[in-house]
């Protein structure tokens, strides 16, 4: 094997790479003696067939599979002696007449392109002092979550008759949406219970239901907003006919220990405690986004070094394109409607190399304390991934398993935050008390 350097720029290297006619011919001849005593042909008794004709027969097919393994190894054993470290896949292009290369009759050549990994040192981790802001989980909060609780399990009984409907209220209506004096498909119901006030309905429908009575028969003037799924409601007017058979105020139920039995506890106090425990949890979990946050902040502060373009470019893509997505079904934060595709591109591409270089600082900090990702670990998040598919779980499991890219996307955050718990481990982190609100409070970028 032959490899001539073609290309030394930054991290970028080209490679020709040349296996002599002569070499692949042996690995024939090999390859050929390997499968020949398991050959069973016409004319020729089992394990008996000649080289000759067996490579006249399968000479070419089994050449190519060769080549295809003779590139692969040499690509790596060219990258391994030069102790470099590909970035991504490296792009190979055969040269010359390949047809020739697989009869024989000329040597292999390619050329290799590869980005590679950047050379830089990372600093001692015990070394980062960092503060994670800490809440303590109030009375008033477990109080005001129980009152929640029973809000949301509340049930309704029928009002004083002649009563009108208020916010909050169950109504239940037969209904007839019609557009130009035309009833449309799925805007007809009967017997439909409604809570005005969750805006689960059409913007204006359940506010003209406030004030109805039973036996009420009455209109509602509703227009379809722009981002209606159905294309053909988008935009319209409609009027429902409307009749009112009940209207039923809500009644909380008593917070005490009969409430608590209801979810299996033995009382109040213990529903308490399964609460405070559910507010301590989502504490902690703000808790560690923060200081992840300041953790991931100060690594970008620390470390300068070039970056592999095509990994800048991959990842600027991939967030463009959500970018994309975001804009055509109009979720675009107010603070991008105003500015430009220029603007936002160098914002971007910006924090596309943010989220690189922090990768490579975090996969090599990972690499010298040896974290790894087992299998067990890919599988619960494999089916925790399913799991928001119902019925096809298993689709997605396979989906998964047969695309490597895919199952790395998988891998990739379970590593990351494991190396971000063994930062955290080592480092002088300070716990510092704040109030609720501010650990609620979004970071800004």
């Amino acid at each position: 094997m032959e490899v001539t350097e073609t290309k030394s720029e930054g991290l970028s290297r080209a490679f020709t790479i040349t296996i002599p006619a002569g070499e692949l011919s042996e690995k024939l001849d090999t390859k050929i003696e390997e499968i020949r005593p398991q050959m069973r042909l016409k004319g020729f008794r089992p394990g008996k067939v000649p080289a000759s004709h067996v490579k006249r027969m399968y000479g070419k097919s089994i050449m190519s599979d060769i080549i295809q393994e003779v590139v692969t190894s040499s690509s790596q054993s060219a990258l391994d002696e030069r102790e470099l470290r590909p970035a991504q896949q490296p792009s190979i292009t055969p040269e010359g007449d390949i047809e020739k290369v697989a009869a024989g009759d000329a040597d292999l050549v390619y050329s290799m392109e590869v980005e590679i990994m950047p050379e830089f040192e990372t600093s001692d981790v015990s070394e980062l002092s960092l503060d994670r802001p800490v809440a303590e989980v109030a009375d008033e909060q477990v109080d005001e979550a129980l009152q929640k609780l029973a809000e949301n399990n509340n049930k309704y009984e029928a009002r004083r008759k002649g009563s009108k409907a208020k916010d909050g209220d169950a109504v239940v209506i037969d209904f007839v949406g019609k557009i130009d004096g035309e009833a449309f498909d799925g805007g007809s119901a009967e017997g439909q219970t409604i809570v005005l006030g969750q805006g689960r309905f059409i913007p204006g429908f359940e506010e003209q239901l406030v004030g109805v009575k039973v036996d009420d028969e009455t209109e509602l003037n509703v227009t379809f907003p722009e981002d209606y799924p159905s294309e053909d409601l988008k935009g319209k007017e409609a009027v429902f006919e409307v009749k009112v058979h009940e209207v039923n105020e809500p009644k909380a139920p008593e917070i005490d220990d009969d409430f608590a039995k209801n979810f299996g506890l033995e009382d109040l106090e213990a529903l308490k405690a399964v609460i405070r425990e559910q507010i301590e949890a989502e504490h902690n979990g703000m808790s560690r986004n923060k200081v992840k946050r300041a953790l991931l902040d100060k690594l970008d502060e620390e470390y300068s070094f070039d970056l592999p373009p095509g990994m800048v470019e991959a990842e600027f893509n991939q967030i463009w394109a959500q970018f994309e997505r975001e804009k055509e079904a109009g979720n675009l934060d107010d603070e991008d409607k105003d500015k430009s595709d220029d603007e936002l591109k160098t914002e971007y591409r910006s924090i596309a190399e943010r989220r690189v270089r922090l990768g490579l600082v975090l996969a090599e900090i990972g690499r010298k304390a040896n974290i790894q990702v087992t299998e067990e670990e890919v599988a619960r998040a494999l089916n925790q991934e399913a799991s928001r598919y119902p019925g096809q779980e298993r689709q997605i499991i396979e989906f998964y398993q047969k695309q490597p890219g895919a199952l790395a996307q998988i891998r990739a955050p379970i590593y990351e935050e494991k190396v971000v718990d063994h930062i955290l481990d080592l480092a002088k982190v300070t716990d510092v008390t704040v109030s609720r609100e501010e650990l609620e409070k979004e970071d800004e970028m």
